[in-house]
């Protein structure tokens, strides 16, 4: 007998039964239910078993927060409950019957970007510690760099440039990639459309602003000409020429007679694919995103940008449970290719840490309470180091309070973030770590924000629990 059989069999009758199951998996803390009828889930009784650390919906998944024993929880499940486990991609899939088209968008966003995560926060440490190497004049009176007074160090910074072109000037040829991974269709031929969005034929995105029209080279078709520009580091024009060639791929295959749709297939939508990325997508999709990244940067860096900090500050932690704030990865990667940096990631950092810290004053006020302890210290050290969920759902929304102080203390920080023009280099750990991708120039002011993200909500938290009398 399984050491969760009990509590799985209880699960399983909480949860509605087994006829209540469209489908479960399991990720590294969570089980995941597509439930046929969602009502029927019987939250309260659901959150009292001592095993589970909170339940949360999102994305049409029904979540159970087990914590780093879920495989083990997961296995007795499937043997109590006789339900064929399936993958977290077909979880995904069942789930969508109980999304909306608003969510359905955020999903593929999610799962677009998911993948590239990893390379992007790469990049971003690589970006921050070239900047602290080649931009910080700390040597012979603050007049030289370290890669001023050092072959080595420059040779490194040079080398490491190689890592950070290929994570943001060809970020364009992992979305092709990730498209067409999600969607199904044929992935090299997602990276091949990718390539042509960044090639070395092509006029670099980065060198359009300072070439005069007249030298801007062109594809001169007699009758027509098109402008040969790249696409590095753009977000939109990607995504657009991407799903392009998924459907062009699913039409042509769906037409195609069997046998010779292996040459058929791959030409004939590659080759419009790539058309209609240079001659209408790319243009298009780079005005959209250019006028998308100039009005959050205005909204970042005008006049108003306190109350921009302010509100962006307060609603982020409540846009991560909706699954909204996966659109900010598209605005950041848009933001720092137009303007080198993104301020928008800062506070999104900031709102992580401020939860952490309320899940900090919950840990304080909890103090004696050795079985909350074992929910509260790992949701704590999950959330500093940029994994909310187990802090916001297992912890903070459950007591209420808490989620409210660290929506508080992040509004506070992003308004001395927005007000101190703090900028990251790229996406990087959302969480305490994250200083690591923040601009030398910007580092002192992301520490205090840092430092206003910890304390408020950790006050705030301690106060208000004190009064309602938690222990």
């Amino acid at each position: 007998m399984g050491k969760y059989q009990q509590d799985a069999t209880q699960l399983l009758e909480y949860v509605g039964g087994k006829e209540n199951i469209a489908a479960v998996s399991h990720c590294v803390t969570r089980m995941r239910f597509v439930l046929n009828d969602p009502a029927k889930a019987d939250i309260p009784k659901i959150e009292g078993m001592k095993v589970v650390k909170g339940t949360f919906t999102q994305a049409g998944q029904f979540q159970v927060i087990i914590g780093n024993t879920v495989s083990d929880f997961y296995n007795d499940f499937i043997a109590v409950s006789g339900i064929e486990g399936v993958s977290k991609d077909a979880v995904k899939s069942a789930a969508k019957q109980n999304q909306n088209t608003l969510q359905r968008i955020m999903t593929a966003l999610a799962e677009i970007f998911a993948p590239l995560i990893p390379a992007i926060i790469t990049g971003g440490l690589i970006l921050g510690f070239r900047n602290c190497i080649d931009s910080l004049y700390l040597f012979e009176n603050g007049t030289k760099t370290l890669c001023d007074i050092s072959q080595f160090w420059a040779g490194m910074d040079s080398f490491l440039w190689l890592i950070g072109e290929a994570v943001f000037h060809m970020l364009p040829v992992g979305i092709c990639w990730s498209v067409t991974k999600k969607m199904g269709t044929t992935q090299i031929l997602g990276i091949v459309l990718g390539l042509t969005l960044v090639s070395g034929q092509l006029l670099n995105a980065y060198s359009v602003a300072s070439t005069p029209a007249a030298e801007i080279p062109q594809w001169d078709f007699g009758f027509f000409q098109v402008n040969m520009i790249g696409y590095q580091a753009q977000v939109i024009p990607a995504i657009l020429a991407a799903f392009t060639l998924v459907y062009l791929e699913k039409f042509f295959r769906k037409i195609c007679p069997a046998v010779v749709s292996m040459i058929v297939v791959p030409f004939c939508s590659l080759l419009l694919a790539v058309v209609a990325a240079h001659f209408v997508l790319g243009p298009i999709g780079w005005k959209l995103g250019s006028a998308i990244s100039a009005v959050v940067y205005a909204g970042i860096s005008g006049s108003f940008r306190v109350v921009f900090g302010a509100i962006f500050g307060f609603i982020y932690a409540p846009l991560v449970i909706t699954g909204l704030h996966h659109m900010s990865n598209a605005i950041d990667m848009q933001l720092i290719a137009d303007f080198g940096g993104t301020m928008l990631w800062p506070m999104i950092a900031l709102s992580n840490i401020a939860q952490g810290s309320a899940v900090l004053g919950v840990i304080f006020l909890q103090r004696k309470n050795a079985s909350a302890q074992e929910v509260n210290i790992p949701a704590c050290i999950s959330c500093y180091l940029g994994v909310t969920e187990p802090a916001m759902f297992g912890v903070n929304m459950k007591l209420q309070f808490p989620f409210f102080c660290g929506m508080v203390g992040s509004a506070v920080a992003a308004v001395v973030c927005t007000a101190t023009s703090t900028t990251a280099n790229a996406i990087g750990v959302g969480g305490l770590p994250g200083i690591l991708s923040i601009q030398p120039a910007s580092m002192l002011s992301f520490a205090l924000c840092m430092l206003i993200a910890i304390v408020v909500p950790f006050v705030l938290t301690v106060a208000v629990g004190k009064k309602k009398g938690i222990q």
